[in-house]
């Protein structure tokens, strides 16, 4: 029987016209991870409500096994696999419908932050190895992203569902940063292969490794 993964990127935002997280999702939909799992790939509004209730569709309608939300993220220059939500909506931008929010809960009576149930650092020390620039990230943030990484994972714990997910931030693709002077970017190619063998890892590695992937500030 096929199981679903649920593979999740971003429209363009702020006035762009592409969005890497969305561009290389969409690259990966059809394929097969593993000898059950297919990636069901699905675009998000850059919304903080209709982000949301639209995320909260696609898990109802897929059932999925795994969920592994992906934005980018100008600035960085490698994979960020994101350990912790937190309830906050800060926006220094409006999102795509206008909204911009400013020290309000993602949810009134939401838990403090929720931790990623991905095993982050295993998929660090793959990427590494293939030679894909990669880190632990402390923080996603308090735009749309951070709030769809928290609403994952709160829709996810009301549901009980023994579904794996997490955030992963990515930086831009050379498109992109050509007119930013020193904007750091990734091709394509190598943000899809690490969203594969992202994927891989967690069907394979039930129990994260315990290695450093802390910070000192």
């Amino acid at each position: 029987m096929t199981k679903t993964i649920l593979l999740t990127g971003f429209e363009p935002f702020a006035g762009n016209t592409l969005n890497s997280s969305w561009e290389a999702v969409r690259a990966l939909a059809g394929q097969r991870i593993g000898h059950e799992h297919v990636v069901v790939s699905e675009l998000l509004p850059c919304a903080f409500d209709d982000s949301l209730q639209q995320l909260n569709q696609l898990i109802e309608l897929h059932q999925p096994e795994i969920v592994v939300a992906v934005g980018q993220a100008g600035g960085r220059t490698a994979f960020s696999l994101e350990r912790v939500a937190i309830n906050l909506k800060d926006a220094a931008i409006p999102d795509n419908t206008g909204q911009q929010p400013v020290d309000q809960p993602i949810l009134e009576d939401g838990p403090a932050a929720y931790f990623s149930t991905l095993p982050i650092k295993a998929i660090v020390a793959r990427l590494r190895e293939h030679g894909i620039p990669a880190e632990v990230s402390q923080s996603a943030g308090t735009y749309v992203c951070n709030t769809v990484f928290y609403g994952l994972m709160h829709a996810l714990n009301n549901l009980q569902r023994p579904a794996r997910a997490g955030f992963v931030h990515i930086p831009l693709l050379p498109a992109q940063a050509a007119n930013k002077a020193g904007a750091p970017s990734m091709a394509e190619p190598i943000i899809v292969e690490g969203l594969r063998l992202a994927l891989s890892v967690t069907l394979s590695v039930k129990q994260d490794l315990k290695l450093s992937g802390g910070t000192t500030h």
